[in-house]
């Protein structure tokens, strides 16, 4: 059965190679965003911006938030390509849908709905679109098909709660601590959005592993091998830490259902207690060779609610 057109441009092509996976045999979720952020300099050549990420860039596109869904496995070898469009177009910012496809079967690897602000490049002041990328993005209209809508994560805008002293004041655990080398940043000197995704998924073992010891424990088949992996993720990116920066990552259990366990990372800075980002993800625990989901019970439910931290939001 052929799948459905999807919309868009092609912005990106190439594959998985086996350092991008993790111990879960599928490409880390740091990949999926390098990806996006490569396909978003193809999506900004389509909107006229050939050279916003250059290093001698008048205008720049960056990032806000990110929403990602993961939608099916990407191993070792495996081909991809994505696709790019303009969902919505303000004076000063955009929502760029993008989708991540495995070309054999036209199956959706991972969406993105990317929002970001057309800024300067070094000072990250947005500014208003040129008329080119206003037309452009007349002509790359599209619509987010069913399968990159959100499905169990809010993308209303909000309030951040984030800060150190929130963080202390919930318990929450520390699951990453370092800084910021060179190599970390883009070429203005700001930290590359995989970073944030990245780091989380460096530290989140020792934060979740416990957790999902619960759920195996009250499964009614127990795998033999089980791991983790993530369907949804909201990132939103409220400053930029730069090369000799510190960041300070505190996770906290947000609640449970039948099958997914809803989590909230901040990124903080140890020096002000500001927040560098949060966000919120949508988990599960996985069987790793039945490569399905391993339900939450009641009983599993029951013993992880006295983990859940009350009032954490982004």
């Amino acid at each position: 059965m052929t799948a459905e057109p999807l919309p868009g441009v092609e912005i990106w092509r190439g594959g998985v190679n086996t350092w991008d996976c993790d111990e879960m045999g599928h490409m880390n979720v740091r990949h999926y965003v390098v990806r996006a952020m490569e396909g978003l300099i193809g999506m900004a050549a389509e909107l006229g911006l050939a050279n916003a990420f250059s290093p001698h860039a008048n205008a720049t596109l960056l990032v806000k938030e990110h929403h990602i869904r993961f939608l099916r496995e990407a191993h070792a070898g495996a081909p991809l390509t994505m696709l790019g469009g303009v969902i919505e177009m303000g004076e000063t910012d955009a929502k760029i849908l993008q989708l991540l496809i495995h070309p054999a079967s036209g199956e959706l690897a991972a969406t993105f709905q990317t929002t970001v602000v057309h800024a300067t490049p070094r000072e990250g002041q947005p500014f208003p679109w040129p008329q080119v990328a206003r037309d452009r993005a007349q002509a790359l209209k599209v619509e987010v098909p069913e399968k990159a809508r959100a499905r169990s994560i809010d993308l209303s805008p909000f309030t951040p709660t984030a800060s150190l002293d929130r963080a202390d004041q919930l318990n929450l655990p520390r699951i990453g601590l370092g800084g910021l080398l060179p190599s970390d940043c883009d070429v203005y000197g700001r930290m590359r959005a995989e970073q944030f995704i990245g780091r989380v998924s460096d530290g989140i073992g020792a934060f979740i592993h416990p957790f999902r010891d619960v759920v195996v424990e009250h499964a009614e088949h127990k795998p033999a091998r089980m791991g983790g992996a993530v369907l949804e993720y909201r990132i939103a990116y409220l400053a930029w830490p730069r090369a000799g920066d510190r960041v300070d990552i505190r996770s906290g259990l947000m609640s449970t259902d039948a099958r997914t366990m809803r989590v909230v990372h901040w990124m903080l800075d140890p020096a002000t207690g500001e927040p560098w980002g949060a966000s919120e993800a949508v988990a599960i625990t996985f069987d790793l060779d039945a490569r399905k989901v391993v339900p939450v019970t009641d009983a599993a439910r029951a013993a992880l609610a006295k983990h859940e931290v009350e009032g954490l939001a982004l």
